[in-house]
């Protein structure tokens, strides 16, 4: 099997002898902040020299590899007996990340983690990685080096190798584009249509961390003690990989999603392709005590951060009340905890939130869209 596009440059290349970053001390690995850097005394940004650095640093492959980083295509050998997944991801600057409040190390590592969640919500492995970037005026190879140490640093722990992308110039701001492929067996694939009236409605891990992690980012609040981990969830989410692929290989699941742009917002996907409405208790709506603490501190709603908050990276899923147990039997194998939020309803019920006194009222979408005239504020 081929997989399109080695790594390779295309358009002018734009040499390069300063870069512009805030560097910020955050816990991960290389964050050398805090300090302002006005200029490098790093090599100038050549392409064909980059994408030599890169696959020396990057791109050792396996067996499964037959071609990786350097031919015009990469070129796979297919895994028999299982469906391939692919999954792709565009990051823009100034939409989904902001050089002010993040290391290019965190901004890899981010971009690489919202792929590796995708494949999570699918039941499926993660195998190949292929990274793009649009490169603008004003970085250093040494930056670019660093923004892929943490898109290895999110995908090595899954046995995920780069095989491929491409570079450009850029006129105006950094994209980034990855693409990710998985396996999956045939009969384990999960997916958002498969919702059934009566099943559990369950979510990974802890909601509305992210939200939170960015607020404090973007604002004065950062030597609470909250923070560190509110912040830490915002640029390092943790793919649920192991939950996915257990909610998989059990069949346990009938749907699933990942919740990158809120849950609201994706429990309607799910609720939309599957034919059903939803009923969630925002008592059930799991927090962390990090979070708890931002918004008495904040005087925030929780439960709005919760249901409005994107990027946690969590799996909301649906499971039939007959494998509840069998579920709950997995415990610590999942990695995780999970929550029991709500119920599958009938279609004509739609979605609606009932509070810790019983009463109920419409759920709004209040989960992120491109292309609105301004983003949600709380």
């Amino acid at each position: 099997m081929r997989v399109k596009m080695a790594l390779r440059a295309s358009g002018p290349s734009s040499p390069v002898a300063s870069t512009r970053c805030i560097e910020r001390s955050n816990g991960f690995p290389g964050a050398t902040g805090p300090r302002l850097r006005a200029g490098s005394s790093t090599k100038p940004l050549k392409e064909f020299a980059l994408i030599a650095a890169l696959s020396r640093r990057f791109g050792r492959t396996g067996r499964s590899v037959l071609r990786g980083i350097g031919d015009d295509a990469a070129i796979v050998r297919p895994s028999p007996g299982y469906l391939l997944l692919l999954t792709t991801d565009l990051l823009a600057e100034g939409i989904h990340f902001d050089l002010a409040t993040a290391t290019f190390e965190d901004i890899g590592y981010k971009a690489a983690a919202a792929n590796l969640s995708d494949i999570a919500a699918m039941g499926g492995t993660p195998q190949h990685l292929l990274v793009s970037l649009a490169i603008p005026t004003g970085y250093a190879a040494s930056d670019i080096l660093r923004l892929y140490r943490g898109v290895m640093t999110a995908c090595r722990p899954h046995g995920v190798e780069l095989i491929g992308g491409d570079t450009s110039a850029s006129q105006r701001g950094l994209f980034i584009s990855i693409t990710l492929t998985g396996l999956v067996p045939p009969k384990e694939v999960l997916t958002r249509d498969g919702a059934k009236v009566g099943d559990l409605l369950y979510v990974t891990g802890t909601l509305g961390d992210s939200r939170a992690g960015l607020h404090l980012l973007t604002a004065k609040g950062q030597a609470q003690p909250y923070a560190r981990h509110l912040i830490d969830r915002h640029l390092h989410p943790t793919p649920r990989i192991t939950a996915g692929r257990l909610l998989a290989s059990h069949g346990l699941a009938t749907a699933a999603i990942d919740l990158s742009d809120g849950l609201s917002g994706d429990l309607a996907h799910l609720c939309t392709l599957s034919g059903v409405g939803a009923e969630i208790h925002s008592d059930t709506l799991p927090l962390s005590r990090a979070c708890r603490a931002y918004a008495i501190a904040s005087r925030t709603d929780p439960i709005r951060l919760a249901l409005a908050g994107g990027e946690d990276y969590e799996l909301l899923f649906t499971v039939p009340p007959r494998s509840r147990a069998r579920l709950e039997r997995l415990g610590a194998r999942l990695g995780c905890a999970v929550s029991c939020i709500g119920t599958i309803r009938p279609k004509a019920f739609g979605l609606r939130l009932r509070n810790e006194k019983g009463s109920w009222r419409r759920l709004a979408i209040t989960s992120y869209q491109h292309f609105q005239e301004r983003p949600i504020s709380l």
